[in-house]
């Protein structure tokens, strides 16, 4: 199954983010195919992050929800909140 990871930083956050962008994109690497896509929401004025996307597959909410509080920018408190959904990937899905 797949899960959307919907996480929303806190405002004026900019800076942890980026102390923590390397940890957090290792991570995301180290879920090797596991990882279907990820990246930051932006601002409208396209230049400050404001959140991120991650589409996962687990085998259940449980395990989507610790790969979430696994992540680097969780563990670093970067995210005012993180919702977690389940995804079907219908158009343009490379394994289909």
């Amino acid at each position: 199954m797949l899960y959307a990871l919907i996480c929303t930083d806190k405002p004026h956050s900019v800076e942890l983010r980026q102390k923590t962008r390397e940890e957090h994109l290792n991570f995301l690497n180290g879920l090797g195919d596991r990882l279907k896509g990820a990246g930051p929401f932006m601002c409208d004025d396209l230049v400050s992050p404001t959140g991120s996307l991650v589409i996962i597959e687990a085998a259940n909410r449980d395990e989507a929800l610790a790969v979430a509080n696994e992540d680097p920018y969780a563990l670093a408190g970067l995210f005012e909140s993180v919702e977690i959904r389940p995804w079907n990937w219908v158009l343009k899905n490379p394994e289909m």
